[in-house]
């Protein structure tokens, strides 16, 4: 019966093709609106690390005196102190911990032959290329022994790797950080292709770091921050070694905890930490407080998804109903002008549920053509976004899930504006129009 259905519409399309094709472009672009706001907002909000999410936690600790306060909404910093983050570091209670700060350098092999580019760098533990999942291509991390005696090596992100070497295996060979001489140990993809969530403090959807080096490495070459930094404290900071003992916050901190037990005897450790602090005349606070948030969680925390995203969406939404608004009055209209076809139909023995359900169908594949265009449309906007946005660029698409909700999306729309004009017809007095014919 469904086939039947398929058939009599489209044999409706084709005795109105002019109003059928006006009807399936407003739902494609009602559709392409919606669905490039969607598709960014899915980007945005996606878990972008759904394996490990639950496992991986952003450590803040409140490191102000009584009184203190500061502009996060729970009143902890986003980051640590670089004594903090050294301290945790070297005491390592968690199952993997990584301190992290953004730096940079200009990268270049030390000859004409490849001229210096300035490009974002990560100083960070070795654990952090097990923590966040990256994939080696070549080699490996550095060693323990490496981070402990702050040994210049290197890990490269492959698109970088072969702008300087081509496409070769470079495991061994040397490249220059400004002045400094390092040794490149491993190739990796990218970390992420999304949200940057390990380091939301400088730029959600930034290009993550294309090269990687020791956390050691910050203090023994004085290597500054290309990230934020903040201070609650008037204090005599002229040298490096100043800023290094300082109550400026500006390394994050990430520590993987892969259960309930190891996250509990964690937060003991903290406690314990911040007691020690406290005798030493630091974290000056009746209740002192420190937080561990999940992947999502943060995200959450630093509002990675806006409020005016959220807004978009539900006016792309808006617009798609004015949309179907217009093609109600068209469906309407075609509906009731076959009201004598009908008529005949049901004198003949067809049920009001069969003519309903016939042109729900008709609606139906309106929707999933319109849905098809508008993927289209949606991908041709998506593109405009890439261009013109480069910050949205790793954003700006549609996945499976995106390219299969369109049509859905478009079909069901449709669905609801026809049940009004479906209705009307199935409800036709086969007598009246008996009588006219």
């Amino acid at each position: 019966m469904l086939w039947y259905y398929v058939d009599l519409s489209w044999r409706s399309f084709k005795r109105t093709p002019l109003v059928s094709v006006l009807m399936v472009i407003a739902i494609a672009i009602g559709i392409g609106i919606t669905m490039t706001t969607l598709s960014v907002y899915h980007m945005m909000s996606a878990d972008p690390i759904p394996s490990k999410s639950e496992q991986l936690f952003a450590l803040q600790l409140q490191t102000m005196d009584e009184g203190e306060g500061w502009f996060t909404k729970d009143d902890i910093p986003y980051q640590l102190t670089f004594k903090d983050a050294q301290r945790l570091m070297t005491d390592a209670k968690g199952d993997a911990q990584a301190a992290m700060v953004r730096t940079g350098f200009a990268v270049h092999l030390g000859d004409e032959s490849n001229a210096p580019k300035l490009m974002d760098a990560r100083a960070t533990g070795r654990d952090f290329f097990s923590m966040f999942n990256a994939e080696f291509i070549h080699g490996g991390p550095w060693s323990q022994s490496d981070e402990d005696n702050a040994v210049n090596k290197v890990v490269l992100e492959r698109s970088l790797s072969e702008e300087l070497f081509g496409e070769t295996n470079p495991v061994g060979k040397t490249v220059f950080l400004d002045k400094f001489l390092f040794e490149v140990v491993g190739v990796i993809e990218p970390v992420t292709e999304h949200t940057k969530y390990y380091d939301l403090n400088n730029g959600s959807f930034k290009r993550p770091e294309r090269v990687f080096y020791p956390f050691s490495l910050v203090k023994e070459l004085e290597i500054g921050t290309w990230g934020n930094s903040n201070g609650w404290k008037r204090e005599m900071v002229t040298t490096f070694k100043q800023r290094l003992d300082s109550e400026i916050v500006w390394i994050q901190y990430w520590v993987q905890l892969d259960s309930p037990e190891s996250k509990a005897n964690y937060e003991q450790y903290l406690k314990g930490y911040i007691q020690e602090q406290q005798k030493i005349g630091r974290f000056a606070r009746k209740e002192p407080k420190y937080s561990l948030r999940d992947v999502n969680q943060w995200m959450e925390y630093n509002e990675v998804v806006s409020e005016d995203n959220k807004i978009l969406v539900l006016l792309s939404f808006m617009f798609l109903a004015v949309c179907l608004a217009n093609i109600l009055g068209l469906l309407l209209a075609k509906f009731m002008r076959r009201a004598p076809e009908v008529g005949v139909r049901r004198a003949l023995g067809a049920s009001k549920t069969q003519v309903f359900v016939q042109h729900l169908v008709e609606v139906g594949l309106l929707g999933l053509f319109g849905g098809l265009l508008g993927i289209l449309l949606a991908q041709l906007c998506l593109w405009g976004v890439r261009e013109s946005y480069s910050y949205y660029s790793a954003l700006a698409k549609m996945d499976f899930l995106m390219l299969a909700s369109a049509p859905l999306i478009a079909i069901v729309a449709c669905i609801l504006a026809g049940l009004l004009p479906a209705w009307q017809v199935c409800r036709t007095n086969p007598a009246y129009y008996l009588k006219t014919q």
